[in-house]
């Protein structure tokens, strides 16, 4: 029974978001950093008992008292505003771990006594905690207050100098009229000592920022090394979604299939699924940040569509399998709603993933630091390499493992060479068909041996 426990899974899966290990209990500011970082994000547990290869130590059950009476200490003398974590203890294979869960806080945001709000709130990002910028901290008073950042009033633009125009057009074309009263319902505009003001939800709506744009680029290969094509999409949200779906057509396979009279025309990746994509970045993205911007790279294998920002309001990539919908920009969102660019909230990325599942690709969305990326693999012909998915932080101008060039099916591969088709499937989130058809297509090319029976064999890559 011990063996099917919950919190055995999560352990064996390793650090996280919303998970940290440790072999014996840290130092009293690690402890409270950790505490503060899983309340400003999306609540946690840190597990004291399991050693670095993940295996359950456990602790001495006569401490667990003075544990308890340790921790509550730290979080009241240590963190403002008051928390109170839950202390347990549980045992698994005879092992007894001591557990401190912290939910996510209401009173947003949570900081160190010692060292103020400016340079003691932490956040969660990935496996680690994070000192949060001012930006950050300011997302955080806004979400306390049930507030978005696109609902603000932006007092420095004069709204009367806009030209509303193109979203004007987009609503007549809907067959709906977008007047003043329009306006202030979806609260592109706000009242604010008897004058009118643009909120960041219109301006961004606009364009008007710099950093409202899209860049798009096609690679060469499966790395960041060679440009084959690039565009930088401004101007108002709604012609950029267009603009970048036509970019990533422009470079996609077309499938022609003629059946007596009928002429069809099929891209390798559903157009939905990509468009569908598109409208969760332009509508999730933290627009706060004026720092970045929305990046499409097409690569021999995959597309990548990455959005600024981590998943807001403590959700979680499990809560979005789930169907559970968090909006960032409710602005944004209402006017792509009106639009027509929104079916239903919440079922975008189980919608993804079956219009790709259903063609047996593979469509991966991972949380990675402060930015979300959709990873969608492709259909690709021999001498193109193999189809595979891969996020990561190059296409947000950041790090990059895939410099060498070698495909993720590989680098799984290479990890641990007795792997199956099966767990190769799940990783890259494809099907074990398509798996299988990778791996003849790497055996073909040279690139790749079996060695022994099929069972209790092992693979080579050869280089």
């Amino acid at each position: 029974m011990a063996n099917n426990h919950p919190l055995l899974a999560q352990i064996q899966q390793g650090e996280s978001k919303t998970l940290e290990l440790k072999a014996q209990l840290p130092q009293n500011d690690q402890i409270a950093k950790t505490i503060i970082a899983f309340a400003n994000t999306s609540g946690g547990k840190l597990v004291i008992g399991v050693n670095d290869d993940r295996t359950l130590k456990g602790i001495n059950s006569d401490d667990f008292f003075n544990l308890q009476d340790k921790i509550s200490s730290i979080a009241h003398d240590a963190c403002t505003p008051n928390l109170l974590p839950h202390t347990y203890i549980e045992n698994i294979n005879g092992a007894q771990l001591f557990i401190i869960e912290v939910t996510r806080g209401a009173l947003l945001p949570y900081f160190l006594k010692s060292k103020g709000k400016e340079q003691g709130t932490f956040i969660r990002l990935n496996a680690s905690n994070r000192l949060a910028d001012a930006n950050y901290i300011t997302q955080l008073e806004l979400q306390r207050l049930n507030q978005c950042f696109d609902e603000q009033i932006n007092p420095n633009v004069n709204l009367h100098e806009l030209d509303l125009t193109p979203l004007v057009q987009r609503f007549t074309q809907c067959g709906k009229v977008l007047d003043q009263q329009k306006l202030l319902n979806f609260k592109l505009i706000q009242k604010h000592n008897e004058q009118f003001y643009p909120t960041h939800g219109l301006l961004i709506l606009l364009g008007y920022y710099e950093h409202a744009e899209t860049k798009c680029a096609r690679f060469k290969g499966v790395n960041m090394t060679v440009f084959l094509d690039k565009k930088e999409y401004t101007g108002d949200l709604i012609t950029q979604l267009e603009q970048t779906e036509l970019f990533i057509k422009n470079h996609l396979h077309l499938k022609v299939e003629i059946l007596g009279l009928q002429r069809t025309e099929t891209y390798e990746i559903p157009i939905a699924a990509i468009r569908e994509a598109l409208v969760n970045a332009y509508i999730h993205r933290d627009y706060s940040n004026f720092g970045r911007d929305i990046k499409v790279a097409i690569y021999d294998d995959r597309i990548n569509i990455i959005s600024p920002g981590a998943l807001p309001n403590g959700l979680t990539l499990a809560d979005l399998h789930q169907g559970r919908s968090e909006i960032r920009n409710r602005v944004v969102a209402r006017v792509f709603k009106a639009l027509g660019l929104v079916e239903q909230w919440g079922s975008g990325v189980a919608r993804i993933q079956q219009m790709l599942n259903e063609q047996e690709l593979g469509a991966v969305l991972r949380e990675q630091g402060d930015f979300l990326d959709w990873s969608l693999s492709r259909v690709l012909s021999s001498d193109e390499g193999i189809s595979s998915e891969e996020s990561s932080e190059e296409s947000s101008e950041e790090s990059s493992e895939e410099s060498s060039g070698k495909s993720p099916l590989l680098r799984y591969i290479a990890a641990d060479p007795r792997i199956n088709a099966k767990t190769l499937a799940a990783k890259l989130g494809i099907t074990p068909r398509a798996v299988e058809k990778q791996l003849a297509l790497l055996k073909q090319q040279g690139k790749l041996k079996r060695v022994g029976p099929t069972k209790n064999g092992h693979w080579e890559i050869i280089e």
